[in-house]
């Protein structure tokens, strides 16, 4: 698994080129890479990710050197408070190997799995073409067969459409499913709110639905919902 892993870098690493800011590195994915409860599906990094750094010689994984995802994850009772609050305590320059090698064996001790569709990093949020995004859909695909995740979650409308080949109103439907078939395997897809960075007024509402879906379909069970 890690050589098809590795295979996947490599052609993330060429449409970073292609479609990412040179100056900074594509970012892949962390957590549990077989069989976890969850798979949530973000857009794509940003210079903001400091493992995007060509210095970084660490995980390449989502959200590190960031704050508000980890919040939302210790909401939902899938991450480790103490550790959210070292996470708040340290600046972005403060992250080093270590510390995101830990971040990173909590998300894999919750069973999760945090991926992005897009790999390619820009230096801000600035949104991406649709055909940007769809040129990575192939490629998530075989991450994802790798992986075998239970469920998928998917975040915007813009990523959720592109996944599902169908105009998504995650407004329109929540708490609802999709299926696909991905590598022989029919997934349930949810599509939810975007709940950071320029979504972060809806955060209330994928909180909701998340609680939800985790309560009602994987093991883990959210008895509290915090505000953030």
């Amino acid at each position: 698994m890690k050589e098809k892993f590795k295979e996947l870098q490599v052609e993330y690493d060429k449409l970073q080129l292609e479609y990412g800011d040179k100056s900074l590195d594509s970012i892949y994915n962390g957590g549990k890479t077989y069989k976890p409860d969850i798979c949530f599906v973000f857009m794509n990094p940003t210079g903001r990710n400091i493992a995007s750094l060509k210095s970084w010689h660490g995980i390449k994984a989502p959200w590190l050197g960031t704050k508000n995802i980890w919040k939302l994850f210790t909401a939902l009772n899938l991450f480790d408070k103490s550790l959210l609050e070292e996470i708040n305590a340290k600046r972005p320059k403060d992250w080093d190997y270590a510390f995101a090698n830990k971040v990173y064996a909590e998300v894999t001790r919750n069973n999760y799995f945090i991926t992005n569709l897009g790999k390619c990093t820009q230096t801000d949020a600035r949104p991406l073409k649709d055909e940007v995004l769809a040129s990575y859909l192939n490629l998530l695909e075989q991450e994802i067969a790798l992986v075998k995740p239970n469920i998928i979650i998917t975040f915007g409308n813009q990523v959720s459409s592109i996944i599902l080949n169908r105009k998504i109103s995650v407004g329109e439907c929540r708490k609802q499913y999709f299926e696909k078939e991905i590598g022989g395997k029919t997934y349930k897809i949810f599509p939810v709110y975007y709940p950071v960075g320029n979504g972060t007024f809806n955060i209330a509402k994928a909180i909701e639905d998340l609680t939800y879906i985790i309560n009602h379909y994987t093991k883990h069970h959210v008895n509290l919902v915090e505000n953030h």
